[in-house]
């Protein structure tokens, strides 16, 4: 069962093709480096995959990548953000574009998500964009005006229907503020030719001149070249459903005239204090900030399993810090359970295998990880499961979770002396209940590779995950 932004209901699944799933979601626009907000859609995104791949689903999973074209406005107002990217950082577009795209996947795979069968840059795909255009122009939904060619709104029908817009308050210009070439305000542009802003880096040629696409155009372009004119699943942030999503559907059903996607999905925002966390507040966190502060960037996975991806979830430094703390204290019960049950995790039975069906339920109903959470807690606590099973069923679950289980392990740490020195101060600062300090030495250490775990019989320390010496 997944929510259906289409008609805001609880729809249950079916794919196109039975065991098959056509899965697209809308990429970074790499002008500058990805923040947590943003992040937190790409890890439900992973979590869907992973949910639909764990009950026996072949995903193809096809993100594109914005790296032309977007503009700081959701709308056909605004800057290119390429441009001010480049401007900003004294480099070329093309040389921004590249640098933030390798740096969004490198933050991607610290996350742990799976990378797409299909990653999709829109600097390649101008011809199947334009090609679109041509499309949706032989169909008679397009006009030009001041050189850029139109999407005229009026024309389609179901125009507004994802995000459930009034027609009336589009005809009036309500969200949109008023360009003179348009028909209609929320009319939007497919291409823009090189007159619409100066000093545009990125051009091609089209039939309707030298220009760039339009933001929305790439998503329909390159969905149908991977996933067909039909397909299973679009993913995004709850940002998009109003403009981006609403435009998206229109053009394409504009130009196939039939239905292009059966499920739409988004996450919902990261807030910052009571804000979205976005650039364009000023707001952000990147994931560097979290690991330079000594946190594991599965830390903030494990945060953001805590809350449902339909549910809004405030970023504080404390809520980090509990999760944390929650992630090294199920790290720690597996090295506990693999030195009671060494070999191989055994198949999940009796009490291990009810948990599983408890945490299996709550995944299929629309990805309720709040809950699998509480599922592997409640498993790792029970003491009447038997290690074996109790293991294999905590792998099991985190086929989905994600959390690295399987590579917990109890390692040896040689000490040098400044890590003694600095145990030692920890000590100290704990004892006299300065735990600000103590806390600032911990970061260091994990900044180092070493996590600290406090025990009733002293400090234990092994390597942070992911590190070997």
């Amino acid at each position: 069962m997944l929510w259906n932004t289409m008609g805001r209901e609880m729809q249950r699944f079916v794919p196109i093709e039975d065991g098959s799933v056509g899965m697209y979601c809308c990429g970074p626009t790499v002008y500058d480096y990805a923040h947590v907000g943003n992040l937190r859609t790409y890890v439900f995104e992973d979590i869907l995959r992973r949910t639909l791949e764990y009950f026996g689903c072949k995903v193809r999973h096809v993100m594109n990548v914005t790296d032309v074209g977007h503009l700081t406005g959701d709308t056909d107002e605004g800057e290119d953000k390429m441009l001010k990217g480049a401007r900003e950082k004294g480099k070329t577009v093309w040389q921004i574009a590249d640098f933030y795209t390798k740096a969004f996947f490198r933050d991607f795979g610290l996350l742990r998500c799976a990378m797409p069968a299909v990653v999709c840059k829109a600097t390649e795909h101008i011809q199947d964009m334009i090609d679109l255009i041509a499309r949706i122009e032989a169909k008679g939904f397009t006009y030009t005006a001041g050189g850029n060619v139109y999407f005229d709104i009026s024309k389609f029908p179901g125009y507004g229907k994802l995000a459930l817009l009034d027609k009336q308050d589009l005809q009036a210009g309500a969200r949109i503020s008023v360009d003179e070439g348009k028909k209609n305000p929320a009319d939007f542009a497919l291409w823009f030719t090189k007159g619409k802003y100066e000093h545009q880096a990125m051009l091609w040629d089209s039939p309707w001149g030298k220009g760039y696409p339009g933001w929305h155009i790439e998503c329909s372009a390159m969905s149908m070249k991977y996933l067909g004119e039909h397909f299973d699943i679009h993913c995004g942030g709850a940002d998009h459903p109003p403009v981006h999503h609403t435009n998206e559907i229109a053009q394409s059903e504009a130009a196939t005239g039939a239905k292009w996607v059966n499920y739409w999905m988004h996450g919902e925002w990261l807030l910052m204090g009571k804000e979205k966390m976005a650039k364009s507040t000023g707001n952000l966190v990147p994931l560097s900030v979290l690991t330079e502060k000594g946190y594991d960037p599965l830390d903030y996975r494990y945060f953001c399993l805590g809350a449902h991806y339909r549910t809004q979830l405030a970023f504080t430094w404390e809520s980090l810090d509990a999760a944390r703390s929650g992630r090294l204290g199920i790290m720690e019960k597996i090295i506990q359970l693999r030195a009671e049950a060494p070999g191989d995790p055994v198949e999940p039975t009796g009490r291990a295998r009810e948990y599983l069906d408890d945490f299996e339920a709550h995944a299929a109903e629309d990805l309720n990880m709040p809950r699998c959470l509480a599922d592997l807690w409640t498993l790792l606590r029970d003491s009447t499961v038997p290690p074996g099973p109790k293991l294999g069923a905590a792998f099991r679950m985190d086929g989905i979770l994600a959390l690295g289980l399987s590579e917990a392990m109890e390692s040896e740490v040689t000490l040098d002396e400044e890590t003694r020195r600095l145990l030692q101060e920890r000590e100290s600062a704990r004892k006299g209940r300065n735990f600000k300090r103590a806390d600032e030495i911990r970061a260091l250490l994990l900044s180092r590779g070493m996590e600290v775990q406090d025990s009733p019989t002293g400090p234990k320390v092994r390597f942070a995950h992911g590190q070997r010496r």
